[in-house]
């Protein structure tokens, strides 16, 4: 067992992840609006991390076992440190809130108005209780032992402290804030060029009173109930999957509580009964502000003030593939490189909406693992259908809050009459490659995409994501291969010579790499390693970085996320540096480089370097070979090494710190990369016209 300073347990990794968020919502230089979005994404992100990864270490204490992974850490004492760290995380979030976000948005005449108001204000206040929210609120008496209320995973409650105006005696209550039914913020009457606006949970506050006649009420506190995510399937292996995994969406939400997050002012003995009475321990106990559920801020109204939000980076169009009548006219010539969201998404639509229509295609298949609720894609393999081709799909309907989306679109495409596969048990399915089969001239021919992200028409526009439309038979030969061992789960007896593939030789072949820029630095030659993942955790891989860098390897890191690494330990780490970058966009492609002598290797892949990834899931790790994809790319990676704004350091001493150079220049990744992207286009634009010439 390594020793356990070599390595972060990945839930206190991950905390660290979230705290680059907070910190975007805590940096003035970025626009108003932007910030409270980043509150919102800091709450989601930590909703999901309580659902999942907490629900999973609670139940570990239940079942009276330690954790027997990386740092064989007892669930109580990882619950104890992430307790710690969200609580300190929590109170940032509620200076920030109060004593920046709420001050800026003065300034621009926007008032979140929690008292103080006017006449109109009040009676606007009652009149909308009264009118749109007792039907929802729920009112009940709480009596221990006798009437425990069952509280919904992630709504919001008021507790109320009560005192019998005649019997002078004490009591509790809960009541519901509807905000599932109901807008959070909704606006007052107030002057012209002002915008008033009160959170739902204060008209619920101001209106109590009127739900308890014969009580004072001495105080109200809110609190939300988080709930185990997992579906607790106890055997994929035999049965119906697909029948057990909607049997159990519907017990999802009434799984136990994994956190019961409260508003600090609470006493302490109020807080004890609800302990008690939903059956909670210590650690399951998280304070925050007098509002949560912050998530919420995503609606947050905008006034049509823009200039509150980022500078628009409108999507850059693809012309060379709009502008043709077949996308296939401009595989055939070429490998085509997709980066978005600063390329839009059309030319991935086009690529399924012109197969559905072109005669001369036979064949549609594809990988989905986390589909759009409104999908063009989709709708193009239904279209495809009627038009007499065969479509398959391999819908993963073990999404993560993505599961009774995909059934949806599975049951859609079934009726369609589209050949659909569903998930292998024990496995995910977490490609993201699309073959197309066409007849021409030479016979069948084969194009494919193979993407880093989703085929997924919403995550386009904020998650950063490359992919690759080709013809070069390396590549298609054994993404044909690839789909045969989907459908019929015959390990292939060839093996894969350019495809990495999950469950097929791609850690072995991972290690292989990283051993081979071992031998070149100790053979006097060039070695290097460059990975940008959105996290690293696996240990095996992680020993062999540190290998690497025993021997001198220089490695650069680019992780969004997780990374159990330690950088900098001496003797150990010393030449392997890592930053993260937490922007405007999501980072979320994979990219793999290894130097190998200065004739670099460059994959994309759909696999960050976790267990999961590596043992549990089917990924595709894809080479690069063309020559100027490949310089884009490695232009992409330089830029983002560079990064001097949105940087931050992973490492022991300066954990989270902000990546500054001495240098003049400023440079933020994301910004430089859309417009890299952007003189790329014209370059080849202006050379194109040249040949024509």
């Amino acid at each position: 067992m390594a020793e356990q300073q070599n390595f972060v347990h990945r839930d206190l990794s991950w905390l660290d992840f979230n705290y680059r968020v907070l910190q975007e919502a805590n940096d003035t230089t970025v626009p108003l609006f932007e910030r409270i979005k980043f509150l919102a994404i800091y709450s989601s992100n930590l909703d999901e991390f309580f659902r999942v990864r907490v629900a999973n270490h609670r139940h570990l204490v239940r079942v009276g076992k330690k954790t027997k992974k990386a740092l064989d850490i007892d669930p109580v004492e990882i619950l104890l440190k992430i307790t710690a760290k969200v609580n300190k995380q929590q109170s940032q979030l509620n200076k920030i809130f109060r004593k920046k976000i709420i001050p800026d948005l003065k300034k621009e005449k926007i008032y979140l108005k929690e008292d103080n108001f006017t006449k109109a204000q009040s009676e606007f206040i009652v009149d909308f209780f009264q009118s749109s929210m007792l039907p929802f609120v729920q009112p009940v008496l709480l009596v221990k032992d006798k009437i425990r209320p069952f509280l919904n995973n992630g709504e919001l409650y008021l507790v109320l402290d009560l005192q019998d105006l005649y019997t002078k005696k004490k009591e509790l209550a809960i009541t519901k804030i509807p905000s599932d039914h109901l807008s959070r913020f909704i606006e007052l009457p107030g002057e012209p060029d002002e915008a008033n606006i009160i959170i739902l949970d204060d008209i619920v506050r101001y209106n109590v009173h009127s739900l308890f006649p014969g009580y004072d009420i001495k105080g109200s506190y809110s609190i939300k109930l988080t709930r185990d995510a997992e579906l607790h399937i106890e055997d994929e292996y035999s049965g119906d999957l697909v029948a057990k995994i909607k049997k159990n969406l519907q017990k999802r939400k009434i799984n136990p509580a994994s956190r019961m997050v409260y508003d600090k002012s609470m006493p302490t003995v109020m807080l004890k009964y609800l302990k008690d009475m939903f059956n909670l321990e210590d650690f399951d106990l998280l304070q925050e502000g007098k509002y949560h559920n912050n998530s919420d801020f995503f609606s947050f109204p905008h006034y049509n003030k823009h200039y509150l939000k980022d500078p628009p980076l409108p999507p850059l169009e693809q012309k060379e593939i709009s502008q043709k009548d077949s996308i296939f006219d401009v595989i055939t010539t070429k490998d085509f490189f997709n980066h978005v969201p600063y390329h839009d998404y059309e030319a991935v639509v086009k690529f399924f909406e012109d197969a559905a229509e072109d005669p001369k295609v036979t064949h549609i298949k594809i990988v989905q693992y986390r589909v759009a609720k409104e999908s063009r894609i989709m709708n193009a393999l239904i279209r495809a259908v009627s038009m007499g081709k065969q479509v398959s799909a391999f819908i993963e309907v073990k999404a993560r809050f993505d599961e009774e989306a995909n059934l949806i679109w599975g049951e859609k495409l079934e009726q369609a009459g589209v050949k659909v596969m569903y998930s292998f048990p024990g496995l995910k399915v977490h490609s993201k490659i699309a073959m197309v089969r066409r007849m021409e001239e030479k016979g069948a021919a084969i194009y494919a995409y193979l993407s880093t992200g989703n085929f997924n028409e919403d995550t386009a526009f904020v998650y950063s994501d490359f992919g690759v439309f080709t013809k070069d038979k390396r590549i298609t030969s054994e993404i044909t291969r690839l789909f045969s061992f989907l459908e019929t789960t015959k390990v292939p007896t060839k093996d894969f010579k350019h495809l990495l593939i999950g469950q097929l030789g791609l850690r072995m072949s991972l290690l292989k790499l990283i051993d081979q820029e071992i031998a070149n630095q100790k053979a006097g030659k060039k070695s290097g390693i460059t990975l940008k993942l959105n996290s690293l955790q696996d240990q095996q891989m992680i020993e062999k970085l540190y290998k690497a860098s025993e021997a001198g390897v220089k490695i650069k890191l680019i992780i969004r996320g997780i990374c159990t690494l330690v950088p900098d330990i001496e003797g150990k780490s010393s030449n392997i540096q890592v930053i993260s970058i937490v922007d405007r966009f999501l980072e979320h492609s994979r990219i793999y480089v290894f130097n190998n002598n200065d004739n670099p290797k460059i994959y994309l892949s759909s696999a960050d370097w976790m267990t999961r990834n590596l043992s549990h899931r089917i990924e595709v790790a894809f080479p690069v070979y063309d020559e100027k994809i490949k310089e884009v790319i490695t232009t992409i990676l330089r830029i983002q090494w560079n990064d001097n704004i949105k940087a931050r350091w992973i490492h022991p001493k300066k954990n989270n710190k902000y990546r500054r150079s001495e240098g003049d220049l400023n440079v933020r990744s994301q910004v430089e990369t859309y417009f890299y992207i952007k003189r790329v286009a014209e370059r080849n634009k202006i050379a194109k016209k040249k040949i024509k010439k």
